[in-house]
């Protein structure tokens, strides 16, 4: 097992963090999930970000079989939590490394004890590809593939790799894009990799081919399934044309995948990997092991409309398989008006960049009600969410709501803690989030 940073199990935490009852002595993180606190008592300080152990488990079993079966591997985006802990839990079922999308992201992670990574982004220029190797001289037997989709951008590296010795060996991923970073044309892709195959040293190799398929979406499913499939077929020219450049035996990485259309970069890149058997193809599907209750919930109802999750040899239904993992629990601070209720959650607790969070379930003294049957919110501001009541809800001041929302990426670097819940709904354990 990787071994974990003093500061993820024996940080001392208090009640200047969300969640941490206010009065309490401070508790190293370790010892949290031994207090037999519940958010829906009342003890808790709201709002604060839980995660349903249960449901993550669960979304983790089933994502890693299902890759597993399509001959695929996997690296799971790490900028979604930003936990060590859960990037590590990822990796000892079965994911072959870890996702980063900075340079700071990747320290947070070596430091960690994960040392495969793949950095999917570019990082910038001259100084960033110095800062980059200042951090691997730290981390002599990391394994690290960075995008690249400029021969400046390679020509840095090399030089930032050339001018010391003491670094582990450096791969090159040519990145072939559409919406956002990535080589647009066949020509200026071919290029690249030219200068990156004679900037080559025992410390510096090509060693694949990278892609991200999500920021060709649009809002209409035919034509994002059809520039998905452009994108894949113009990365697999490209990856033949650098299997012939290095040659038969070299091992590669071909990598794309988010956690929507995975199922499409598996069908588009089948026949090059059939062919190709020296290269892995790496998904990096992050935010799916969390899933939610907008987004993630749309995607995986478009997944099943196209028969896109296979287990076992037969298309299963991606819409019960996958569990929403994450609530966010706020307080009702005020009932001022029949049908309204504000409650103790604002832009600075929750995401709203694909959605508003959804009323799940109220409880007053801790138990079940039914106050929130029929609510929605209709707005945030800084610190409340103003809530739609339906006709007749009891709801009151003091009572707790669980809120689902949509698209974790945004909401989870709001919190410093991720409360973990086990199948009682109390607070099992708790994590810290490192967003910097």
């Amino acid at each position: 097992m990787s071994e974990l940073l003093p500061f993820d199990t024996d940080l001392m935490v208090d009640d200047r963090l969300r969640g941490f009852p206010p009065g309490h002595a401070p508790l190293p993180l370790s010892e949290i999930g031994a207090q037999g606190w519940r958010p829906q008592d009342g003890a808790m300080a709201l709002p604060l970000l839980s995660l349903s152990r249960a449901a993550f488990a669960s979304n983790t079993a089933l994502m890693m079989r299902a890759v597993t079966e399509a001959g695929a591997a996997i690296a799971p985006h790490a900028k979604t939590p930003m936990s060590p802990d859960l990037a590590r839990r990822l990796v000892e079922a079965g994911a072959w490394g870890t996702t980063v999308a900075d340079i700071r992201q990747a320290s947070v992670m070596l430091k960690a004890g994960l040392k495969r990574l793949i950095l999917a982004n570019e990082i910038g220029g001259a100084a960033a590809a110095r800062r980059l190797a200042a951090l691997l001289a730290g981390h002599p037997d990391a394994e690290i593939h960075v995008f690249v989709d400029s021969a400046d951008l390679v020509a840095n590296y090399a030089a930032a790799w050339g001018e010391r010795d003491d670094l582990p060996a450096l791969g090159l991923l040519v990145e072939l894009g559409l919406g956002r970073a990535g080589l647009r044309t066949p020509e200026a892709a071919q290029e690249v990799l030219r200068a990156a195959l004679e900037a080559e040293s025992p410390r510096l190799r090509v060693t694949g081919t990278g892609a991200y398929e999500g920021a060709a979406a649009t809002a209409d499913p035919a034509e994002t399934r059809a520039r998905i499939d452009a994108l894949m077929a113009v990365t697999s020219a490209f990856h033949r044309s650098l299997r012939q450049a290095v040659g038969p035996e070299r091992s590669l990485i071909l990598t794309a995948g988010g956690s929507v259309f995975f199922d499409l970069v598996i069908a588009g890149l089948r026949d090059v990997l059939a062919e190709d058997k020296a290269t892995r193809l790496v998904l990096r599907s992050g935010a799916i092991f969390f899933h939610d209750h907008g987004i993630y919930k749309r995607g995986m109802a478009a997944l099943d409309e196209r028969c896109g999750l296979v287990v076992g040899g037969k298309s299963v239904s991606a819409s019960e398989g996958f569990k929403p993992a994450l609530r966010v629990w706020a307080e009702v601070l005020s009932v001022p008006e029949p049908g309204l209720a504000i409650c103790g959650m604002g832009l600075r607790d929750v995401a709203i960049d694909q959605g508003l969070p959804i009323p799940l379930q109220a409880f007053r003294d801790g138990s079940p009600s039914e106050g929130a049957d029929g609510a929605s919110v209709l707005r945030l501001n800084d610190q409340h969410a103003f809530v739609s009541l339906s006709a007749g809800s009891d709801l009151r001041a003091g009572d707790v709501i669980a809120f689902g929302l949509s698209h974790p990426c945004t909401c989870l670097d709001r919190h410093a803690l991720l409360y973990e819940l086990g199948e009682d709904g109390g607070v099992a354990g708790a994590l810290a989030l490192r967003f910097g």
